[in-house]
């Protein structure tokens, strides 16, 4: 399904407001302030679900590919993301305090999905030349939470050209892995309700 967003306005992300969140300080210190990537939120609703779309042109960011800000949710939220243009990372983990309990990634391209359990914060990075265009449903009702990602300098790996790296902000952080995405979205998305 094709959607027309010519007549919708984005909520923008700047460079300024990713300060806080990104691996190269040394390049982040002679970039100017740029628009980063584009949310566009409520396109659609159905049964206490929202539905945006989320546009992240292909850039570096010094060493680090580009990436969302990263976030969790208040409450017991899951989130299913869809990607419709390129490939996506999704960088999902779970906190206590600033340890580490769980960390995964799933990569995923043109028709592909991922599910954001409760619980897990997460960030979708773009890794191609090409810019990164994902869907996602997710309740009405949930409300992100970005303090996290802003106090520890964003999640616990950098997804760069040398490969991942580990934040050294948090205080132990356990061995990624790679989760596969799945083929298509769940037919009933009622657990994405708290």
């Amino acid at each position: 399904m094709e959607i027309n967003l010519k007549n919708k306005k984005p909520d923008i992300r700047y460079l300024n407001n990713m300060k806080k969140v990104l691996y190269d300080q040394k390049w982040l210190k002679t970039a100017p302030n740029f628009e980063f990537y584009y949310m566009y939120r409520n396109i659609k609703k159905k049964n206490d679900l929202r539905y945006d779309i989320t546009i992240i042109p292909t850039r570096m960011l010094g060493q680090e590919f580009t990436k969302t800000k990263g976030h969790e949710h208040l409450g017991k939220f899951g989130e299913v993301y869809i990607v419709l243009e390129g490939q996506a990372i999704f960088l999902m983990q779970k906190c206590d305090g600033n340890q580490i309990k769980d960390v995964y990634a799933v990569k995923a391209k043109k028709g592909e999905v991922a599910i954001i359990p409760p619980y897990y914060g997460h960030v979708t990075i773009n890794p191609s030349k090409k810019d990164l265009k994902m869907a996602n449903w997710v309740s009405e009702n949930c409300k992100s939470n970005y303090r996290l990602f802003e106090k520890m300098q964003g999640a616990c790996y950098y997804c760069t050209k040398k490969g991942w790296i580990k934040n050294k902000n948090y205080k132990k952080i356990p061995k990624l892995r790679f989760e596969k995405p799945k083929k298509s979205i769940p037919k009933n998305l009622d657990f994405l309700k708290d």
